[in-house]
């Protein structure tokens, strides 16, 4: 296996220390990401992008839905995990991740809300465990032994891959012996197609790219198993939501708009806003991947967060043992308060 390729029992551990900060490290945010005392209002908003990819609040600002509220690039985040930490301890004023890893660091008492959906799942974008078009795996239970590349250990992927083994009849010592390790997407179609991995999870346009090279074939995809959902949300820590209601509130109903253009916008359009979004930046990035953008996936209106979004990863991680079962209500970890989008 090359020594890119973390090793799943290592790749666990350092998910869970990236998300086991306390409440005390989430206290002691930046005066510059948290903003002043009463009377002041942060009007510039820190953010880490991704490369070559449009995210929902770059295209908000972009179509002018920000009014006088600015964002500031500071880096591009490496993961989901990564990206709600650095929100949450004052690096940046917003982070978007996996629901479930929202509830992993809120389950440290870290303060912090969601306040929209960030991304999903649906018929143009879906997460798929992909073979080799001549692979044996054909089954749930043809994994047992084999190994699934996916972007991160704990999160969106691991958890449907496993409710995907427990609904097709594995015990949990023969789940065990399926192995999940992280491979960066932008390598795991190379690593599929050379076989240091049976399976490998592809999603965007990396998934289509892959798709139009030809030769994979998903085993199951995401929306089989769940339908279309939302996956994840932008969250902020509590103090900013406090000391900056209306920067959030604009914040949020762009983000919802943006959402809705997304989804209205013929998709050409869409695209083409994207690539010059891109090239104007100018973060020396390849716009050639964005042709094969479909959807963010958003599945409710305007990006507003239900209960539900939240409650499958609650029941998941609790049967993992992962936090306590019951500690956490849903409807604590979320607030539809400020996205003035289809409200009521």
């Amino acid at each position: 296996m090359p020594a890119a390729f973390t090793s799943s029992t290592t790749s666990r551990r350092q998910f869970l220390t990236l998300l086991g900060i306390s409440a005390a490290a989430v206290s002691c945010g930046t005066a510059t990401a948290e903003g002043g005392g009463s009377g002041s209002r942060v009007k510039t908003l820190k953010y880490q992008g991704a490369v070559g990819q449009v995210t929902l609040p770059e295209l908000a600002a972009d179509l002018g839905h920000f009014g006088d509220v600015t964002l500031e690039w500071v880096g591009n985040t490496i993961s989901g995990p990564q990206d709600i930490q650095s929100a949450a301890t004052g690096q940046t004023h917003f982070g978007s991740a996996f629901n479930g890893a929202v509830i992993k660091l809120a389950s440290t008492k870290a303060p912090i809300k969601a306040v929209i959906s960030s991304y999903g799942s649906d018929r143009h974008s879906y997460g798929g465990y992909f073979v080799l078009e001549d692979s044996p795996i054909r089954s749930a239970r043809d994994l047992i032994g084999t190994s699934v590349g996916m972007n991160t250990l704990g999160a969106h992927y691991q958890a449907l891959l496993d409710i995907y083994l427990s609904r097709n009849g594995l015990s949990e010592a023969e789940a065990a012996k399926v192995e999940p390790l992280v491979v960066p997407p932008v390598n795991t179609e190379q690593a599929l197609r050379q076989k240091q991995i049976e399976v490998g999870v592809l999603s965007g346009v990396l998934r289509d790219k892959a798709l139009a090279n030809g030769g994979i074939r998903p085993l199951f995809t995401d929306t089989e198993l769940l339908g279309p959902f939302s996956a994840g949300t932008y969250i902020m820590t509590e103090r900013f939501i406090k000391q900056n209601p209306d920067t959030v509130r604009t914040f949020v109903t762009g983000v919802a708009k943006a959402i809705e253009y997304s989804r209205t916008t013929p998709r050409d359009e869409v695209v083409a806003r994207m690539t010059e979004i891109v090239g104007k930046r100018g973060r020396n990035e390849d716009t050639a991947a964005l042709k094969y953008w479909r959807s963010y996936g958003v599945a409710e209106t305007g990006g507003r967060i239900s209960d539900k979004e939240f409650q499958l990863w609650l029941d998941w991680l609790g049967g993992r043992g992962d936090i306590k079962q019951g500690r956490l209500k849903a409807s604590d970890l979320y607030t539809n308060e400020f996205n003035a989008y289809g409200k009521g």
